[in-house]
This record gives C-alpha cells, sequence and structure tokens, in this order.
C-alpha cells in the first residue's frame, strides 16, 4: 500500500500542471491531473484523493463553480484555490465557500509546498481527533447546548473535535444564537477545564481601557492608574479567554493580540516586561470579519490568526422543531421562577412558534415564553399570550410605518425606541437584537435625546 498522499491539480494550463507535478513529485507526492472542471470530478470519483489545488478560472466549469461539488463528495479533503487575481475578495470568497487557502498566481513553489503540507497535516489531525471523540464522546457534556436539528448535531460532532485540540477558535453566527455558550463547552471539554475561563465583551469598554484590561498596565502608564494592575490574559494562564465582540477591537489592541497569537507574548501598557501567555483563545462575533477585512477595518493577519477554526452558530429559524423543544425548556424553566405549572403550549400556539422568523434568535425566544408564562390563564399558552410579531402583527406595524415617508433618521429613532421597549430598558439585549455594540446603541440613544435607561 502507497502512503504518499495523493494531490490533484486542476488546471486548464497544461505548463502550470506539469510544473505543479514536478514540485510535487519531488517532495514525494503523489499526482493526478485535470484540465477542468469536468474532468475533475471524475478523477476524483475514481480514486481516492488527499487534497485538492484547483484554478478559479477554466472552460467548462470554473473553480468556484466547482469547489461546491467537491466537498460535497469530499467533505474531509482540503481544496486550495489558485488564482491570478490575487484580491482579498476573491480570496474571502474562496474561503466562505469552503476552500482551505488560497494561493495567489504566479505560484511561488515554496509556498505551495508548505502550504499543501500545512493543510495534510490538518487533515490528518481531524481524522485523528474524529477517532478519538468517537471513542471518548459520551465524555462530552452538551447539555447546555439544546437542540436535536441537523444544524445542531453537525455542531456538536465539530465541537468534540475542537474542544481536545490547542487551536485558536472563531465564533461566528447572528446575535443570540449562543455565542457564549460554545465557549464554555469548549473549555469545559479541552484539557484546560482545571483552569480559569476568562471572558470579556470587547464592546463593552473604552478603546483607551480595553488594552489595560486584556494585558494589565504600570502604575503611572496613564492617567488615574494609581496601582499596578494584571490583566485578563494574565488572570486566564493555564486556561482560556473568551474575547466577545472581537470585531470592535480598535488597531493598536488588534496589533497587541496579534502578537499574542503568534509569538505567545505580551506586554502590560506602560512596561517593558514580557510576559508569556500560556492561554487559548477563543473569539466571537457578529459581524462579518472577512467583509471588514476588505473595508480596512479588521487586519487580515489578526482575522486568520483567530480563524484556524470557524464555528458557525445556525440561526433559530434554521432549526425546525428545536425551536419547540426550545420553548418547552424554557416553559418549564419559567414555570419554576414564577411559581406557574402551564403544561405546554397550544396546537396553535405551536405553529406560530414554528412559522415566526425569530430575528433576535434564541434570546427572542426566551422572552416570549417569559412573557407567555406571565400572561397565560389557562393551562397551555395560547396565541393571544405571545407577542404580536408571532402574529405578524408587530412586523406589519413596522412595516407601515417605514412605508409612510418616515426619514432614515426617523426610523432609525423609531426602531431603536421599540427595541429598548421589548427588552425592558436593558440595552445590553437591546443591542444584541438590533445588531450593533452597545457602545453604539449608547450613542444613538444619545444622539436622538432618548430617556437614559432608569
Amino acid at each position: 500500500m502507497n502512503s504518499q498522499p495523493t494531490v490533484l491539480v486542476v488546471d486548464d494550463e497544461k505548463a502550470h500542471r506539469l510544473m505543479l507535478r514536478a514540485h510535487l513529485e519531488d517532495a514525494a507526492y503523489q499526482v493526478v491531473e485535470a484540465a477542468d472542471g469536468e474532468a475533475a470530478m471524475q478523477v476524483a470519483g475514481a480514486q481516492p484523493v488527499d487534497l485538492v489545488l484547483l484554478d478559479v478560472v477554466m472552460p467548462r466549469l470554473d473553480g468556484m463553480a466547482l469547489l461546491p461539488r467537491l466537498k460535497a463528495m469530499m467533505p474531509d479533503v482540503p481544496v486550495i484555490m489558485m488564482t491570478a487575481f490575487g484580491s482579498i475578495e476573491s480570496a474571502v470568497a474562496a474561503l466562505n465557500a469552503g476552500a482551505a487557502d488560497y494561493l495567489p498566481k504566479p505560484l511561488d513553489m515554496a509556498e505551495v509546498l508548505i502550504k499543501v503540507e500545512r493543510q495534510l497535516e490538518a487533515a490528518r489531525l481531524a481524522r485523528k481527533l474524529r477517532e478519538q471523540a468517537e471513542r471518548l464522546g459520551e465524555r462530552f457534556d452538551f447539555s447546555a447546548l439544546k437542540g436535536e436539528s441537523p444544524p445542531m448535531r453537525r455542531l456538536k460532532e465539530t465541537l468534540a473535535l475542537v474542544a481536545p485540540a490547542e487551536a485558536t477558535v472563531l465564533i461566528t453566527g447572528e446575535s443570540g444564537t449562543g455565542k457564549e455558550v460554545v465557549a464554555q463547552i469548549i473549555h469545559q471539554n479541552s484539557r484546560r477545564a482545571q483552569g480559569p475561563l476568562i471572558k470579556i465583551n470587547c464592546a463593552a469598554l473604552p478603546e483607551n481601557l480595553l488594552e489595560s484590561e486584556l494585558f494589565g498596565h504600570e502604575k503611572g502608564a496613564f492617567t488615574g492608574a494609581s496601582a499596578r494592575r494584571e490583566g485578563r490574559f494574565r488572570a486566564a494562564d493555564g486556561g482560556s479567554i473568551f474575547l466577545d465582540e472581537v470585531g470592535e477591537l480598535s488597531p493598536g489592541t488588534q496589533a497587541k493580540l496579534l502578537r499574542v497569537l503568534q509569538e505567545g507574548e505580551y506586554s502590560p501598557v506602560g512596561s517593558d516586561k514580557t510576559f508569556r501567555a500560556d492561554v487559548r483563545v477563543m473569539a466571537a462575533t457578529n459581524r462579518d470579519l472577512a467583509q471588514a477585512v476588505s473595508e480596512g477595518e479588521f487586519r487580515e493577519d489578526l482575522y486568520y490568526r483567530l480563524n484556524v477554526v470557524n464555528l458557525e452558530m445556525p440561526p433559530l429559524r434554521q432549526r425546525g422543531e428545536d425551536v419547540i423543544f426550545l420553548a418547552e425548556d424554557f416553559l418549564r424553566e419559567f414555570n419554576k421562577k414564577n411559581r406557574r405549572d402551564l403544561k405546554g403550549f397550544s396546537p396553535e400556539a405551536r405553529r406560530l412558534l414554528l412559522a415566526h422568523s425569530w430575528p433576535g434568535n434564541v434570546r427572542e425566544l426566551i422572552n416570549a415564553v417569559e412573557r407567555a408564562v406571565i400572561l397565560a390563564q389557562g393551562h397551555l399558552v395560547e396565541p393571544s399570550d405571545l407577542p404580536l410579531a408571532l402574529h405578524g402583527q408587530g412586523r406589519d406595524q413596522e412595516d407601515y410605518c417605514l412605508r409612510a415617508g418616515l426619514t432614515v433618521r426617523e426610523a432609525e429613532k423609531l426602531l431603536i425606541e421599540r427595541t429598548l421597549q421589548a427588552t425592558g430598558g436593558n440595552r445590553t439585549r437591546a443591542a444584541d437584537m438590533l445588531g450593533v455594540t452597545r457602545k453604539t446603541l449608547q450613542n444613538k440613544i444619545k444622539e436622538y435625546g432618548l430617556p437614559p435607561a432608569e
């Protein structure tokens, strides 16, 4: 049995294929070729392949169209895209579509061999972790991650692979989908479980204080620094740190975080001392960081350092019957909290729960169920106990207001007012529902002269 990894080279330019074959075979890889996408599908279906080098521009079936078909056929085989354009837009598009990495043309063969070796090693590690997870899967506690829909089962399978590793994890998805819960599960099932899990919301602190909060400061480092302080990275030593809203970091703090991820060290503000960071970093955001990179708002190198493993949280509207499962679980919780004894949801109430799009995700469902428990007068939750938005009325009213000639400022102010009303004035929850940071919401409240929170 030949143990040499097999690389499939897909490129319509014969000279490129011959060049790649020569260098890859010199590096002890087996090579098979295809001149276009259709031929690549035939080759991939006829023999095992360990990695694909895929050109973007080809006749008949181009690389971007071929990529999802290859991933569907060989989901565990890494695909490295080769593009003559070399733009961040094409690279991000390829990565978002499932590519493991990309190479700009003209090709640097040293870089090609490095990336091929790196992706093959990552694939080997993933297989090893999957086998380990299958043997030890019963040790993983997913009780905090509720739901058994296909998207949630896939997420749990991935978590069983990711948690025992040391890789940096980027948790993405809409507000209210449970990103912090996932970070907690990863930590609890890692070798660092006995160490601390330190959580920090990067959008909750002013820019001038966040760097000190993360890395600490020396006495006198800035106005008000009356004593030396150790930062959150020092507190997380031997454990994990969870950086929520990581997309809100300032450029200076981004640079310091990159140093931690690249070199495993940092310096407190106002100090020339260097400290080692024995910390696993997990980050979360509801922003499109790839788009932020393309717009120059987020460092590209930091994005790739954070995005070693990406966990995309599925929105509630894609989780089917999980909505009922979660609603019944919350019903039991709020029954106990409010000394009620509701038995469940009426058939019509269940229909409304399943039909709603849940823009606020799990947080919105929690609010809806808590309201229903308080208002329900019978033994079951009825449609009348649920918020108007679930009946379509809330959204219809809002759409009418937006159609009735409001300016953008007026519409934005109205939306903020209604969201604050729906959350009882809770600005953190309102910011999550609106998809903005708490700092942005506070600025808007001040701008529009809205009443402060009680």
